[in-house]
């Protein structure tokens, strides 16, 4: 990922980035993103980076040797560690309700300190006054116990809050939720973001100043479609 591209997508809000995307792609009809309202720790500006992805259960105890599940879990913080950055986490819990929260002040902390921008789940957090700061979250819920939170899978394509990602996907996340960014829109999606965002100018400012009536929606109004064709 460049610099600039970076840059451009800390600066914008997930939507933005969605319409972006339909920009670049020549038309409506983009599906890659969250279908279910997440719980969001201070997720106000955006977090994006390349999804490192999990599953994990937490209902009931593992059924594998205490070894096993110790060796997954230390599997599972390496496959974190490692990977290009900026990296997402985006875990699936696996229970059809979730009852164990993965995700408090301990987790949270040590994947901020692995290098992580965040994370992404359909599962549980807690410790709200607690999570470090600069590390958001969106989340499925909230809920006070870990249960018996185990990890079950590594690397392995996840459905998150209806959003399927594959490990290494490209993820832009904020408080409205997340979206997957097709790689093959990345080299124009620069470009495609400054292009909506002047169209969006010709409304928003004529839209702000005093006097704006339905004469004057009606001309900005025409140059933000011709803007579009």
């Amino acid at each position: 990922m460049s610099p600039s591209l970076a840059a451009t997508l800390a600066r914008v809000d997930t939507p933005t980035i969605c319409n972006a995307i339909e920009v670049a792609e020549g038309g409506r009809g983009f599906a890659r993103f969250t279908r279910v309202t997440p719980v969001s720790a201070m997720a106000e500006a955006a977090f994006f980076g390349f999804a490192r992805t999990a599953r994990i259960r937490a209902s009931a105890p593992p059924e594998e040797p205490a070894e096993v599940i110790r060796a997954r879990r230390m599997a599972y913080y390496k496959h974190m560690s490692e990977g290009p950055r900026p990296a997402v986490a985006v875990v699936e819990d696996m229970d059809e309700t979730p009852v164990g929260a993965f995700w408090g002040e301990i987790n949270t902390s040590v994947h901020k300190a692995l290098g992580l921008s965040g994370t992404l789940t359909n599962g549980l957090m807690r410790d709200l006054g607690d999570l470090p700061e600069g590390y958001p979250v969106l989340a499925g819920g909230l809920g006070p116990s870990h249960a018996f939170v185990h990890v079950t899978e590594i690397g392995t394509p996840v459905r998150v809050l209806g959003l399927e990602v594959a490990d290494g996907d490209l993820i832009h996340a904020d408080r409205h939720g997340a979206l997957v960014i097709p790689h093959e829109v990345v080299p124009a999606l620069e470009a495609a973001i400054e292009s909506l965002l002047a169209s969006e100018r010709l409304i928003l400012e004529p839209a702000r100043k005093p006097g704006f009536d339905f004469a004057a929606f009606e001309e900005a109004w025409a140059a933000f479609e011709a803007s579009r064709t």
